[in-house]
């Protein structure tokens, strides 16, 4: 049996928004009043000069944590849950509307792509009441990926648990 080895590269920024520029699935990290992580699975998307985004409902507990404490968190995951990933932190900022439909087109953008009718789209915006969390970049992780420890690499095979495969290696 092959070994899936965890993996950590360090990144500077233009690599670090390469990675995030392809990947939507995103785990958002914001704190309650009572200090403790309010945890979102969220889609988001990345602007061409480095802003995370998501798009959002204005009453939503991640916006009223972030209208309190902008500081969060977000866990870049790729397509597949045992791929790479990477841990960024940064200051939020809500966008409401009016102020966010021109986000909210670029969030759509990095995320989707072309929209067939952008009139459409906008108006569609200002229907739901939608708004806009941008997030500046202050520090991220390296890019990583779980598995077993490195030390373990030299081993042509591992004998397992027979109930769990996963429950023997790191995440």
């Amino acid at each position: 049996m092959a070994l899936n080895i965890a993996l950590e590269e360090v990144v500077e920024f233009p690599d670090l928004l390469a990675f995030v520029s392809e990947r939507s699935n995103w785990i958002l990290s914001t704190t309650r009043s009572d200090g403790r992580p309010q945890i979102s699975p969220v889609t988001g998307g990345i602007t061409q000069d480095g802003y995370l985004m998501v798009a959002t409902y204005p009453e939503r507990d991640k916006v009223h944590n972030l209208r309190r404490n902008p500081d969060v968190s977000i866990c870049v995951l790729s397509d597949y849950f045992g791929g790479n990933w990477v841990q960024i932190d940064g200051q939020a900022e809500i966008i409401d509307l009016p102020e966010a439909e021109q986000g909210l087109v670029d969030y759509y953008m990095a995320v989707v792509g072309e929209h067939p009718d952008w009139d459409e789209y906008r108006a569609a915006m200002r229907r739901q009441g939608k708004c806009l969390i941008r997030i500046g970049i202050e520090r991220w992780g390296p890019v990583a990926k779980g598995g077993f420890p490195r030390r373990l690499s030299n081993l042509d095979h591992l004998t397992l648990d027979s109930d769990s495969d996963s429950e023997a290696a790191d995440s």
